[in-house]
This record gives structure tokens, sequence and C-alpha cells, in this order.
């Protein structure tokens, strides 16, 4: 069985929208600016990829997450046709920190923050009706992960129609954690170059609606792409390091339940996080996937534009990777200068946008996150569809 994507909607510090935050990407335009909201004097790293939406500078204030996400939500919901009213449609959520922000702001500046806020849940039901929601908290992996569970309510006829989302902020807690991990503070993400530092963190949110294929995209609605396959798995190798043989395996396992072969992907949106463990880790996993192929798939990776957006990323690449198929455009991975060898033999895409002369027609998504939390997806697009913006 396989699945359609019939509305988007999403907000980064690269944009506030699915065609803002694509036209950012294909031009290399980076979110990556000076740290705000926080002290700076308490960290070795100055900068992140935030979205610029306090209302005074240096002056941070609750429910940040919660506005992204109702925006995303409302963006694809409406692309779908729905409109406000989800009283019969399961929302899942995938998330790292929640609200996290919010409660640092009202445990140490007695800033105001109501518990029930710390669900999504209760925003959800405020603003869309919306009466079974579920929050993922799988960290990084988090929002394929909501969109394997969408796919398995859609198959089990427990709902017709899911939403789908991811959203993060960055929190004072997480960035002093991430602060001290590594022997340099990260200026930027540079993902498989030899230069990188380690990880920064970004903000967004990112919510798509799916429907079974075979019951269509609806009223008022058109199918922007077809999700294939989702592969999810937890090795528990490491509380931190990822397992190459793992992701791998979930890499395989999307190919299958998609019904492809690794010389039929065009395109892979890489997890590079730009860490030297899930670099490697990822690289040698890709490297088994696609050994032997004349030509590896187009790869990049787009945390070197908006930075870790944690739970939301997974389909804030999925995304990105519909707009790549439907107008043939490859964004580039920034900051990549100088590969490390583990990549010399992958199609990465870096420098400017490319534009293959053949179609791309099948994406793969990877994300990857703490505990050995591995999901990937396999999305397309209809002949139709890819016909109508080429």
């Amino acid at each position: 069985m396989s699945w359609i994507v019939t509305g988007r909607g999403a907000v980064a510090s690269i944009g506030d929208s699915v065609e803002e935050i694509f036209a950012s990407l294909v031009e290399g335009r980076s979110g990556l600016g000076p740290l705000r909201g926080y002290d700076r004097e308490k960290f070795r790293a100055q900068v992140a990829y935030e979205i610029d939406d306090r209302p005074v500078p240096g002056a941070d204030v609750p429910l940040r997450a919660t506005r992204w996400l109702e925006r995303a939500v409302a963006a694809a919901a409406a692309d779908a046709g729905l409109g406000d009213d989800l009283s019969g449609v399961p929302v899942l959520v995938g998330t790292t920190l929640r609200e996290l922000r919010s409660v640092e702001l009202s445990w140490r500046d007695a800033v105001p923050f109501d518990a029930a806020d710390l669900h999504f849940g209760t925003m959800l039901r405020r603003r869309f009706g919306a009466a079974d929601t579920h929050t993922v908290a799988n960290a990084c992996s988090a929002s394929l992960y909501a969109l394997a569970m969408g796919t398995d309510l859609l198959d089990l006829g427990a709902a017709d129609t899911v939403v789908v989302a991811g959203v993060d902020t960055i929190t004072e807690s997480t960035y002093g954690l991430l602060d001290r991990c590594y022997p340099e503070a990260p200026d930027r993400v540079r993902p498989f170059d030899r230069a990188r530092r380690g990880m920064l963190q970004g903000e967004g949110a990112v919510a798509v609606v799916l429907r079974r294929e075979a019951d269509g995209p609806g009223p008022g609605a058109r199918a922007h792409a077809r999700v294939r396959g989702v592969a999810v798995n937890c090795d528990a190798y490491h509380p931190s390091a990822p397992d190459a043989k793992s992701i791998a395996a979930a890499v395989t396992e999307a190919h299958r339940r998609a019904g492809v072969h690794p010389a039929d992907i065009d395109l892979v949106m890489l997890h590079g996080t730009g860490t030297p463990l899930n670099d490697e880790a990822e690289s040698a996993a890709l490297g088994t996937v696609f050994a032997g192929l004349a030509q590896s798939p187009y790869m990049t990776a787009i945390k070197s534009m908006t930075g870790h957006t944690a739970g939301a990323s997974g389909l804030h690449s999925l995304v990105a990777a519909v707009d790549a198929l439907r107008t043939g455009t490859v964004p580039p991975t920034l900051y990549l200068d100088d590969p490390v060898d583990a990549v010399a033999g992958f199609r990465l895409v870096r420098g400017a946008a490319e534009r293959p002369r053949q179609p791309l027609r099948l994406a793969q998504v990877d994300s990857f996150g703490f505990g050995g939390l591995n999901a990937v997806a396999v999305v397309d697009i209809s002949d139709d569809v890819q016909g109508a913006d080429r």
C-alpha cells in the first residue's frame, strides 16, 4: 500500500512557508545567525539557526514552538482542503523537547506558563478541534517515526486522513549541553567536511496531510507526492553514537517496503549533522547499501542551511525532497569544501544547486536519533504532478 501527501506546511529559520524554505535551499541561503534570547557569555558557541520572531531582541518568550506548530498544521490542513476542522483527524506530532524552553523561562524567570500547554494537544484541540492527538518523542527521528505511525493508522482503517507534524525549538539547557560536547565550538553545520566541529541546533515546524492513495486526495486537494514506504528500527547500540549496520538495515527495509531497489533511488536527503560519529555511520551505511552501482544517487544535506531542527528535521527533509523531485533541482550542501574520504564515491551536491538532465522521480529521506532510533522514508511524485511543473 502507498499513501499520498495532500497538504504541506512548514516554517524554519530560512522561511515561513514550504515555498520560501525550498527557495532558500536552492539559493544556498543559510539561517545561521548570532545567538538570540540567551546570555552569550555562558557559551563557547555563539551562533544557531533560530527563527527571529521574538518581539524584543534578547528577551525570550514562551510557547514559540506551539505557535510554529499551529502555523504549520494550519497551512497543511488548508492545502489539503480540510480547513480548520480536524475533529475527526488524528494528529501525530514528532518532537524532541516539546515546550521545554517555556518550562525553563517559567522556572528561572517566573514567566507565566500553564503546565497543560506542555502538551501540544491543548493547542490542537483549541484551534482545530482535534480530539485524537499523539506526541512522538523519539529524538531527532521523531517526525519520521510519526510518519510511520500515520501510515499504520491508514493501513489499519483507523482513519481516512492523518496529519503528521514535527516541531522543535532551541532550549538554553540543551544548547549548553551540546556546547560542552565538542572539543571546539561549532561555528556552522558542515556535513561530511574535514573541518566539521559538530552540530548546531535549528528551529521550526512542519506538517503534512496523508491519505491512502486508493482513496484519492479528497475534495479540493491534490496529491503532492506519494509515500512509498517508511521503515524504523531502534538498536539501542549506544546512548548517542549511531550504528552503521542498523542504519543500513533501516534503509534496506525502507526500500523493501517501497518495492524499489538501490539503483532506483535518484536522490538521498542525508541526515548529515556535521558530527564525526553521525557522518561516519551514515556514509558507511550508504556505502554498503549503494555498493556496486555505477553512480550513487544525488545526495544533499539541508541541515547545513536549517541547522538541526531535531524532531522536525525528518519531515523538513521530506517536504524539501518533494520539491526537489517536482522541480528537478537538488539544493546544495553548504560549507562542504573538503569532503572526508568516506564520501569520495557519492554524488554530493555542493557549492550550488544542481539540475540533473534526467528526471528525479524517487527520493530517500534519512533521519536518525540518539539511542539508535533510525527512520527512513521513500517518496516519489506522480507523472502528472512532475509533468505540470517541469
